[in-house]
């Protein structure tokens, strides 16, 4: 992982990109960045688009660490304020690896032991995709929230 990422967070610009490592702990370690920028911008640990944009962070960067992990790769945390919402986008570098669609998520099985990941993408966002890029893919969430929190610079 690069060890300059430390220095570049938080930011009071209405964008924040880290490159992490493709492992479980560069995942747990974009949620904790994600959280902590959410307040830079002042939205609240506690409130409602922190806590969601915690959870759609979590479940990306699982996916891209699980999923879309090419060994020696990084995956990228990208997020945005928006005047309407946060935008969450997580890449990695496995094009053949893609999601399904948001409107062709199946249930999974009460006992299934995953599945569940991208529904909750689902329920937390306004809007959700997959989008190609020249490297991989990059899955994109957009969190709503209160145009009341909105600082100066984020318009």
């Amino acid at each position: 992982m690069n060890s300059e990422i430390s220095t570049q967070i938080p930011t009071r610009d209405p964008e924040l990109v880290l490159r992490l490592s493709a492992t479980r702990c560069g995942a747990r370690i974009a949620r904790h960045l994600a959280v902590r920028q959410l307040r830079q911008w002042g939205l609240p640990y506690d409130g409602t688009v922190a806590e969601a944009t915690a959870v759609v962070v979590a479940e990306l960067a699982a996916n891209a660490v699980t999923h879309g992990r090419v060994p020696g790769r990084d995956f990228e945390l990208r997020l945005v304020l928006r005047p309407e919402a946060v935008r969450v986008e997580v890449s990695d570098t496995r094009a053949e690896r893609t999601p399904p669609a948001p409107g062709d998520l199946a249930e999974p099985t009460a006992d299934a032991e995953a599945g569940r990941g991208l529904l909750l993408v689902q329920a937390l966002s306004r809007a959700w995709g997959v989008a190609p890029r020249s490297v991989g893919k990059t899955v994109w969430a957009d969190i709503a929230r209160p145009t009341a929190h909105v600082p100066a610079g984020a318009r």
